[in-house]
Formats: C-alpha cells, structure tokens, sequence
C-alpha cells in the first residue's frame, strides 16, 4: 500500500490499524517529536503525551482494554490550515475486562506534516468511562 498522502487519509489509515490492534504501525505513523493531548483528562490520567515513544507507551496495552469493532458516524473537517483536520467520531466495541459495550464519541484537532502526526488533541468524555467505573489505561493512569 501507498503511503497516505493527505491528513484525512492518514488519519482513515490509523482508524484501520486501530480496528486491526497493529498498535506498532499506528504509532510508526507518528513523528518522532509528536504531541498527544487530552485535554479534558481528569485528575490522574496523562493530560499530555510528548514524544513518540510515550505515546507508544500510553498506546501499547490499549487493545488489553478494548477491543475496537467499528468507527462509526466518522466526519473529517479541513481547515484553513491545509496539516490540521478536525475529526468527529464515534468508537465502538467492548472492554475487555467486563465484556460491556464501548460506545464513545470522540473530537480531535490532529496535525500532520510529511506525512506524520504531529500534533493530536482528543477531546474525550473522561465521564463516560468514569461512570462505567471502568479503568482502561491500565497502569498508565
């Protein structure tokens, strides 16, 4: 396959390696200097992720916590910045450790440059998983 050339096609492209929990390819399409952000994380869980080995490490257990079936109601926003898209998306499947159903819907400003991730902020509901009394960042929390 071709290397995705636009940022919405790389970022449909990490979607797939997601669904495939191919956690290490999703994480090669990020530059070395990238930024994770999650800026509505509560009090404990990362808020910030610098450096592409520690989004690795935030990343690397995801799949042991939930297991991705579908993206639905994906939307994928331009800019007037031609590198930063905003995304609206819902993910769906189960957690793994209760087997209950993972519904969360999700916006994110992401950037690329020559053809990585530079720049993610996930506006996540923290809320949704709080209430579920859930924990799926494992011992990265």
């Amino acid at each position: 396959m071709s290397a995705p050339t636009s940022p919405a096609e790389l970022y449909r492209h990490s979607l797939r390696l997601l669904l495939d929990k191919d956690i290490p390819a999703w994480v090669a399409l990020w530059a070395e200097d990238g930024l994770m952000e999650f800026p509505f994380a509560p009090d404990g869980w990362p808020q910030r992720l610098d450096g592409k080995e520690a989004i690795a490490a935030y990343m690397r257990p995801y799949p042991d916590h939930i297991d991705l079936h579908d993206f639905p109601d994906l939307r994928i926003h331009q800019t007037s910045e031609p590198e930063t898209i905003v995304v609206e998306m819902r993910g769906v499947g189960r957690m793994v450790e209760t087997d209950s159903p993972f519904d969360m819907t999700y916006i994110a400003v992401v950037t690329v440059r020559d053809g990585r991730f530079t720049s993610y902020r996930d506006y996540w509901n923290p809320l949704a998983v709080q209430q579920s009394g859930t924990d799926f960042t494992g011992s990265n929390r």
